[in-house]
């Protein structure tokens, strides 16, 4: 059979194999799925899980549960060599080896983008993971319990202040669910004021939230703004170094919680490949997803998601390609499937042509932002749409059915507030009161000058003292094997 081997199981790769057990024949094809973790991601949801609405394992969809017709190798695809039709795989434990296919589906995903800025790479954190949510989670909620023992001063203000770098759909949405997620906590922590808090994201540009109008943009900075929250326009972060921000405009405070969501690239592993690339790092694709130009086709190779540069046939893309969205991304998965399996029997390929129908966000519980040409839908509708279009986009019923069920149960119950930080050090408390053996006593060292002397001419080893229960009062005791010693 066909071996079929897809590179990265995020979205595409996910609805790729997941449509490829659907369509093709038994034995029409083998299909081999390689990535590092065994889950999909759901990144549409990491901002409610970092503000405690989802359970974070609810927003993941593991592979090898859902699919059972694939095999599933937890590893790293670190290079491709399309020429001679093998891969380099590199497993979790264990050595590299190398994997023959008959055809390539690269949907490695992207990476959070970063520039040099002094403090950034040590003191931020991402938000493209699961656990990058958990931990921003369990910070806030962390720092929460910190601050409501301190006094006022500097040390509280930096546990209480949350800077977001970056005002795209994912900081936008990052931002405002911590700012819901923090006024909801102040009924639990009296000893922490409204106002004792700070929310600050700083945005290059001179707007935020560019997939929608600017009159729905300057709505959400004003509703942020009258919920506490202040957004820097046209300001660059200079440094972060131990958590000081300095701002481009001259203002400086102190922050223990930076989330970093400028931007993203396409996965590095594409440097180790013969594949083409253009100049942005991401994968050259055709319009039917084969991997090539409109000139040449590289055959047996395709490509889709974050990691490829797609053209957009819609004309609604950013310098002609789509967008790395989940919706692009998810789409052209199935589209992908189908058009191997098109191939595979010699079929007509399609080409993706798909038009941007509006773009939606939640910004806090009871509050979203709906966009689709004209129309704009602010508030608690739009909020409600958020849910509704993520709730049934999310794959497989029984993700379905966790995530809402999650929101029915925080609606009832509210949300759960108990920090889990200390899993990062699960044996911590373990090896806090752990017995251990006491260290072997050292043998006695041999003085300096009599090691010199040779072997033979060393005086004899003096016999040790035999141990034995304490002698009757008048008995001789022996020391040594020498002469007994009279103890009256």
């Amino acid at each position: 059979m066909p071996r079929i081997l897809i590179v990265g199981g995020g979205y595409a790769g996910f609805y790729t194999a997941w449509k490829l057990e659907k369509w093709l024949r038994p034995g029409e094809a083998e299909v081999t799925v390689v990535d590092p973790l065994p889950y999909m991601t759901y990144q549409p949801f990491l901002p409610e899980v970092a503000a405690g609405s989802i359970e974070p394992r609810h927003a993941i969809v593991p592979l090898r549960r859902h699919l059972k017709k694939t095999e599933i190798v937890a590893a790293k695809v670190t290079g491709i060599d399309h020429a001679s039709k093998t891969a380099t795989i590199t497993p979790n434990i264990g050595e590299p080896y190398e994997f023959a296919y008959d055809q390539i589906v690269v949907t490695a995903g992207s990476v959070s983008r970063t520039f040099p800025i002094p403090g950034v790479a040590d003191e931020a954190i991402g938000l493209k993971t699961i656990e990058e949510a958990v931990a921003i989670r369990d910070r806030i909620l962390t720092n929460m319990d910190k601050a409501a023992g301190l006094p006022a001063g500097p040390e509280r203000d930096r546990l209480l202040t949350i800077v977001v770098v970056g005002g795209g759909f994912a900081g936008i949405e990052i931002f405002a669910e911590l700012r819901s997620f923090v006024s909801g906590l102040l009924k639990q922590y009296p000893e922490i004021k409204f106002e004792d808090t700070h929310f600050h994201l700083i945005e290059a540009m001179g707007r935020i939230m560019p997939e929608v109008s600017l009159p729905t943009s300057l709505w959400v900075i004003k509703n942020l703004a009258e919920r506490g929250a202040e957004i820097h326009l046209d300001t660059q972060l200079k440094s972060a170094v131990d958590g000081v921000i300095e701002l481009s405009t001259g203002d400086s405070f102190e922050s223990d919680t930076i989330i970093w969501t400028a931007g993203v690239m396409a996965s590095p592993m594409l440097k180790g490949t013969d594949l083409p690339i253009e100049e942005r790092g991401r994968l050259q694709v055709r319009p039917d997803l084969r991997v090539g130009t409109a000139d040449n086709i590289v055959p047996d190779a395709w490509g889709a998601g974050d990691v490829s540069a797609v053209p957009d046939l819609s004309g609604g893309g950013v310098g002609g390609f789509c967008v790395p969205n989940a919706q692009h991304a998810v789409r052209q998965g199935r589209l992908m499937a189908k058009n191997i399996v098109a191939e595979l029997r010699g079929e007509k390929l399609v080409e993706y042509n798909h038009k941007n129908l509006g773009a939606v966000a939640g910004l806090g519980i009871g509050v979203g932002a709906f966009q689709s040409g004209k129309i704009a839908v602010k508030g608690l509708p739009a909020w409600f749409m958020h849910r509704g279009y993520h709730g049934l986009a999310m794959p497989t019923w029984e993700r379905k059915i966790r995530v809402i069920g999650n929101w029915v149960f925080n609606f009832v119950l509210g949300r759960d507030i108990a920090s889990l930080e200390a899993r990062v050090h699960p044996r911590a408390a373990f090896e806090a009161f752990a017995s251990r053996p006491r260290p072997a006593a050292e043998a006695p060292a041999e003085p300096a000058a009599e090691a010199k002397r040779p072997a033979a001419k060393r005086a004899p080893a003096k016999k040790t003292a035999e141990k034995s229960l304490p002698s009757p009062e008048g008995a001789p005791i022996v020391v040594g094997g020498g002469d007994p010693v009279d103890t009256k």
